[in-house]
């Protein structure tokens, strides 16, 4: 199950929905997680565009929603068009509202994108036990999304990958990678004894979508590791 809202259309089109939010992260004094606006706008709109390609999602819009104060709305706004130059989306319309009448204690943002596609979504995907499957990217949370931002998986690399035929992506949340490879499939679910991945913890949170989980058939598998390089971490299935 995808954290997705599908609105059929006309013309045999349908709408995708999808959304993030964060708290506690900016520049206030209250904040947990000190860094920019533009670095928090961009990590949100990372999550919430990532779970709309993933879904077969075109994105031309991002809803914004603002409670760190008016004067951050262009940094925020930045971030967001920051994250699409990357996953390589032109014309990405931005709007939103600030709330300007009360001044909260710590920093707080939402983001929805709105994507399309044509036709309806695609229907569950079963587990046959001869598909490959790899962790692109590493799991990082909190001060580790920016010391050890060398290990996240690039938008632009996710879209690639998202757009080849033959595989299905999921980007993991802050639930972690056993808990998305679980809402992946629709007929197997899977153990931690089940499941490794070399160097990779399997629960811990994903943050800001830092990585994703990748399902593709073994003739893909040559294609899969040439484009993913060091981002590639193979998930085996005990």
């Amino acid at each position: 199950m995808r954290d997705i809202l599908y609105i059929p259309g006309g013309n045999g089109e349908t709408l995708v929905i999808s959304s993030d939010n964060s708290g506690g992260i900016g520049l206030k004094e209250a904040d947990h997680v000190k860094v920019p606006y533009d670095t928090v706008a961009y990590f949100a709109f990372r999550t919430a565009v990532m779970e709309n390609l993933s879904a077969g999602g075109a994105p031309f819009a991002a809803v914004l929603h603002n409670f760190a104060g008016d004067e951050h709305w262009n940094a925020l706004a930045g971030g967001i068009e920051k994250g699409a130059q990357e996953a390589g989306i032109e014309g990405l319309t931005v709007t939103g509202s600030t709330e300007s009448n009360f001044e909260l204690l710590q920093s707080a943002v939402g983001l929805i994108v709105i994507g399309k596609k044509t036709g309806s979504p695609e229907g569950p995907l079963l587990y046959t036990g001869r598909e490959k499957l790899a962790v692109i990217g590493l799991p990082l949370v909190g001060e580790e999304v920016l010391s050890k931002k060398e290990a996240i998986a690039p938008l632009s690399l996710f879209k690639e990958i998202s757009r080849m035929d033959g595989i299905r992506t999921l980007p993991v949340g802050s639930k972690g990678i056993l808990y998305e490879l679980n809402q992946l499939f629709s007929n197997r679910e899977f153990t931690g004894d089940e499941v490794s991945c070399k160097g990779v913890d399997l629960l811990k949170s994903g943050g800001p979508s830092c990585c994703f989980i990748a399902s593709y058939s073994r003739e893909l598998e040559q294609e899969i590791l040439v484009k993913a390089g060091s981002f590639h971490h193979q998930l085996e299935i005990n």
